[in-house]
């Protein structure tokens, strides 16, 4: 009977991963990549509100402007479970006052082009989408079922 190291082991359980399959812990990243304000971070950190250009640090204010709407409670949550995760770094430098920059790690360069293109797509078919809801609540509506 063979032995296997941990090593093997582990590239093994790598390769069974299927996140179709309840079991598989990459259901926790799905989860938490799949958040409105995580997707508007990773698209907008260092790009700006028009996510053009190159990937930059950005400085929490200049976040918080860019994502109109994001509470500071959710922003400093976001930002917190992004920098755990590994996708983002934060970097502390003391100045007066200290001055705070946040910038997309390799991992999170590695998602930033899919966030930015998940933004452009919705942001290209709301329209699209809208309508399709409105037809469908019209068809499903209780006063469409009436005799």
């Amino acid at each position: 009977m063979a032995t296997t190291t941990a090593a093997t082991a582990k590239a093994q359980a790598k390769a069974d991963y299927n996140a179709f399959l309840a079991v598989c812990p990459s259901h926790k990243v799905l989860e938490r990549i799949s958040g409105k304000w995580v997707t508007l971070i990773l698209s907008a950190l260092g790009s700006g509100p028009d996510c053009a250009g190159d990937p930059r640090p950005m400085r929490y204010s200049e976040l918080s402007r860019v994502l109109a709407g994001v509470s500071q409670k959710m922003l400093t949550q976001t930002l917190r479970s992004l920098e755990r995760d590994g996708l983002i770094s934060r970097t502390v430098t003391p100045t007066v006052p200290v001055t705070v920059a946040y910038e997309l790690t390799d991992l999170g360069l590695s998602l930033h082009a899919t966030m930015q293109g998940l933004k452009a797509w919705a942001e290209s078919h709301i329209d699209e989408v809208s309508e399709h809801r409105a037809a469908y609540d019209d068809a499903v509506s209780p006063a469409s079922a009436a005799p």
